[in-house]
């Protein structure tokens, strides 16, 4: 029993097309994110296996390494900011233009315009 493609139905030819180019595409982000990711955060460790299983499982493969075989990267605690002086928005004030001083010369005072 030989089927040529020509005999199947357009909704199959369809479904064929859009699985290939869904496969195609998830190898593709799946290797290129396994070739930028360091191997400390492969889980494994070993990459050349990932890609194995990449590209000999099908879409499964890429499906399983984007889902568990990539480790989160490690959480970076920000410093907290120091208690500000001022407010932020006259902090940015006078980063940009400078302290404002009135006649007096006092930088609380109320400008003079």
């Amino acid at each position: 029993m030989s089927t040529q493609l020509a005999d199947l139905p357009l909704g199959v030819v369809i479904v064929m097309i859009i699985a290939g180019v869904a496969q195609v595409t998830l190898d593709i982000v799946a290797l290129v994110d396994l070739y930028r990711r360091p191997v400390e955060r492969v889980t494994a460790g070993n990459k050349w296996v990932w890609a194995a299983v990449i590209l000999l499982v099908n879409l499964l493969g890429a499906i399983l390494y984007l889902a568990v075989g990539r480790k989160p990267a490690p959480a970076v605690e920000a410093p907290l900011p120091s208690a500000p002086t001022v407010s932020r928005s006259e902090g940015v004030a006078d980063a940009l233009y400078g302290r404002r001083t009135d006649a007096a010369g006092g930088p609380d005072a109320p400008s003079v315009r």
